[in-house]
């Protein structure tokens, strides 16, 4: 087999700040370490910096770590990813940067993807990458983060959020999120399942971050809306109604409705067309069927409807979205994600479209 002059991986770097938290600066190496291409090569080349020399970082354990590149890494990224941090200093106290990490960002090439874990997205703010922009961070600080920034557009609600160069998510495994999702983006979703499933991860999670909010503990006696999603999910080429599903779980609509919402974070409906716009987006690239077959197979019961749902929620039309992504999950077109395909995160991630 003759090497291919022209193959280069995409070159991933992770900013390691002190206080960083160990178990989100090893996402992006788990998530981007593993997809390869179909010769067996890795499309991802993963880098650690630190915004000062080679040597130890501190963590919010009881361990350093040695990172092995200084800044001069970021000139070289095609994306940056900044984990959270809980030493951010004046970041995070005032939302201006250090010195040394003012230096440090301005090494990052113009058009690099940026991305950031948690309260990562102190950074990409106080740098201004986000102003103007819709934003999320762990719910715990969504409501300080946007008194600090108030130029951003802080969603609270979602596990993350992909405004094309700029992708920001939620608290710690929410990271894990947003990495398949860059991947999924990137090389397609046959891809991104099979890093999930080596990583023994849901490819996609349902709801946003909602249901992670402390609340009352439900009596473990009462139903709960597992039954109603998993027959749902056979049936999605069915017409299926909002008393379809509360029907399998023998509760009245209001009853199932409440229960759904605080189980999953979104509304029954919600819920239902971002699973058959995952569907369309599987059999786009995994089938030969038609727009019309994928739409019927789908739920969606037309293409046009399929065609409104779909540029609603990535961006781009069936045909588009086909033209991308070829049936065994490689990416034909190497372009970036235009920053109006960014409400494809809102659908996917957010699980939260009205």
């Amino acid at each position: 087999m003759t090497a291919d002059p022209d193959f280069r991986p995409h070159r991933v770097v992770v900013l390691a700040l002190d206080g960083l938290l160990p178990f989100e600066l090893g996402i992006p190496h788990r998530i981007f370490g593993r997809p390869r291409d179909a010769r067996r090569r890795h499309l991802y080349e993963v880098v650690t910096c630190s915004i000062r020399p080679p040597g130890p970082v501190e963590t919010d354990a009881d361990f350093a770590i040695h990172v092995a590149h200084g800044p001069e890494a970021l000139a070289t990224a095609d994306t940056v990813v900044v984990p959270a941090s809980y030493e951010l200093g004046p970041v995070y106290g005032q939302g201006v940067l250090t010195e040394e990490l003012t230096a440090a960002l301005a090494r990052i090439r113009p058009g690099t993807r940026l991305a950031s874990i948690c309260t990562g997205a102190y950074v990409l703010a106080a740098a201004g990458h986000l102003d103007g922009r819709p934003a999320t961070t762990h719910w715990a600080d969504a409501e300080r983060f946007q008194r600090m920034f108030p130029k951003v557009k802080v969603d609270a609600d979602v596990l993350f959020i992909d405004d094309g160069d700029v992708l920001t998510s939620a608290g710690v495994a929410a990271g894990i999120d947003l990495c398949l999702h860059m991947v999924r983006r990137d090389h397609g979703t046959a891809v991104a399942n099979e890093v999930a499933r080596r990583t023994v991860v849901p490819p996609h999670r349902d709801g946003g971050q909602a249901q992670y909010i402390h609340r009352p503990v439900p009596d473990p006696q009462l139903a709960t809306t597992t039954a109603a999603r998993t027959w749902a999910l056979g049936r999605l080429h069915e017409p299926i109604q909002l008393r379809d599903l509360a029907e399998q779980e023998a509760m009245s609509v209001r009853t199932f409705t409440r229960r759904f919402r605080e189980e999953v974070g979104v509304s029954p409906g919600q819920w239902l067309t971002q699973q058959r716009v995952e569907r369309a987006r599987q059999l786009l690239e995994s089938t030969g069927l038609s727009v019309d077959q994928v739409a019927r197979n789908a739920g969606f019961g037309t293409a046009q409807s399929m065609r409104q749902h779909l540029q609603t929620a990535l961006g781009v039309t069936p045909t588009a979205y086909r033209r991308t992504f070829r049936a065994d999950g490689q990416k034909v077109s190497t372009a970036r994600a235009s920053r109006p395909a960014a409400a494809s995160a809102r659908a996917s991630a957010k699980s939260s479209t009205g």
